[in-house]
This record gives structure tokens, sequence and C-alpha cells, in this order.
């Protein structure tokens, strides 16, 4: 097929690269512009996406809106059978969803209609979800209201968020590429009317670690914060992220710390970090930095 892929982030970098390896025409790749970046952030830098089309030879634009009837008709130029949307980030208007022969099918990291929205995989971590998954849909008008033609589903288990996106990615090209060799064989299917929810974009705010909560719940926030932003605490007006922990018998005053092996009491059990990160300094153990940066019993996080 003759194929519009519109991607960003390294979520949609396995998609691309599958279509690719299944022979079908790439005409275009949509991306969002390159932002500042490097170690200082002077440097603009590509998205992953970008990146890879290049790689591949695939020409690469990076317009910042598609609502001009310019960018509408350049789209339309491309004569496309196809587009295939994997976290692209921006809405795409009802002529860019009409112009391809079969639509636009967006490569969706949750079970529909659980998290349509911005942040599927980091709220269902949150949450507490046992499964998710991934599903094709085909796009419309809708915040992710469309049918759904093909989904899979995943145990979430102890997995971080950069395990599960790593996880879903995979198993969205594969459906992606199975769901293009046959497209009647896998119709639009509407989403159930029951069980919508939301996955708003993640806030900073969210990032700190809130010790009133269950221990269960302050583990989640580590790990849908992991890689990126990364959940964090401050001690001695320094923040350190933590980047894995596990749950813990102890009670004591939500932040309080309770031993000398930093275990922290929350609202119900409490938390040990395993991996941390101070400021500046690269990942270590909690043992290690706490040989470096004490953090007594009786401290309040």
């Amino acid at each position: 097929m003759r194929i519009i892929f519109m991607g960003t982030p390294g979520f949609a970098v396995p998609v691309l690269r599958a279509l690719v390896e299944a022979g079908h025409d790439i005409v275009a790749s949509y991306s969002q512009p390159p932002r500042p970046g490097g170690r200082r952030g002077r440097q603009l830098v590509a998205s992953p996406v970008h990146q890879a089309a290049e790689a591949l030879d695939i020409p690469v634009l990076t317009p910042t809106t598609l609502r001009s009837a310019e960018e509408q008709a350049r789209f339309a130029g491309f004569e496309a059978d196809v587009a295939v949307v994997a976290a692209y980030g921006l809405i795409l208007p009802p002529p860019v969803l009409a112009a391809p022969k079969l639509g636009c099918l967006n490569v969706h990291g949750s079970l529909l209609p659980r998290w349509r929205g911005a942040a599927p995989i980091q709220r269902a971590i949150l949450a507490g979800d046992a499964v998710t998954g991934v599903g094709i849909m085909q796009m419309e008008a809708g915040l992710d209201t469309g049918p759904v033609r093909l989904e899979d589903s995943t145990e979430i288990a102890r997995k971080t968020t950069g395990e599960l996106t790593d996880e879903l990615a995979e198993m969205g090209a594969r459906l992606m590429v199975r769901v293009l060799a046959d497209p009647d064989r896998y119709p639009p299917r509407p989403q159930p009317a029951e069980g919508v929810t939301y996955a708003a974009k993640i806030d900073k705010a969210e990032t700190r670690l809130d010790f009133t909560r269950t221990a269960v719940a302050v583990e989640r926030q580590v790990r849908a914060f992991n890689p990126a932003p990364g959940a964090w605490f401050e001690c001695l007006g320094e923040r350190i992220k933590v980047l894995s922990a596990e749950c813990i018998d102890g009670h004591g005053e939500p932040g309080e710390v309770l031993d000398d092996r930093l275990g922290i009491a929350c609202g119900e059990g409490a938390l040990r970090p395993v991996t941390v990160q101070r400021a500046g300094r690269g990942v270590s153990s909690a043992d290690d930095l706490l040989r470096g940066f004490a953090i007594p019993a009786g401290t309040r996080l």
C-alpha cells in the first residue's frame, strides 16, 4: 500500500519499521517539529520517528498544524491508500481523516474505550489495572472514539511505563501489519458504550511521591513515571528520583523515614526505594545513595 506514516516518539518507531519490512511504500512520514534538546537544551533535536524515517530514506514533514488548506492539499496530494498514526501529537482535521482511501488507522496503547487520550499507559499503571493492551482504531473526529479493527492484551504486573511502552509498540506494529495485509478480514467494530475513561496528560505535580497514599499506590507512581519524567521526593532541599521501589511492612507518619535503609512510611504500609538518582548524578542503588547522602530514621520527606 501507499502509506503516509504519522508519529513522533519512540513508541511509533517499531510501527514504522514493521511497515517498511512488510513491503509497504511509505510515501511520507509526518512528525512533530524538532524541539530544543541536547546537553544544554540549545540544539534542535529531531523526534525519534523523524530520525528513523530519515535513516530509511523516507521524506519527513514537520508542519505545526494540519488545519491550513495548503497543508491539507499537500497531504491529499500523496494519494495514499491509508495513513498510519502512532502517537503523532496533532489533531487530524476531517479533510485529513478523509483523504486516504482507507482513512486513518491509529495504534492506541490501551484497550478502548478505557483510557482514551494522551497518557493511556501511565494511567493504566497508576489506576492499578491488571491488564492493558493495544488496538488498531479507525480514526474519526472524536478523541479516540473510532471503531476498533483488531486488539491484543498483556498483563501489567510490575512493569514500568518504559517496559510497557516497548511491549505495546511491538504488539501494535504486529497488529497493524496484520490489518493492512487483509483489511476486509478485520472490519471496524464500534467501541462499547460502557467503560469509557480518559487518560489525561501527565501533570508535573503528579510526579511528586505522595506518601499519604498507600504504599501500593506510591509504588505505582514510581513505575508509571519511569523512565520519564521520574517520580521523586525532596530531602534537604534536593530532589531525589525514585526509579524502582518495593512495598514493605512498616508504619509511621506519612513520609517518615523508618530505618537506616530508607524505608518510608505511607498512609498504609511503607515503601523502600531500590534504585534512585540524585539531581545531576547517575543512577545508583538506594544503599549507595545513603553512603554519601545520609537520610537517618526520623527524617520527614
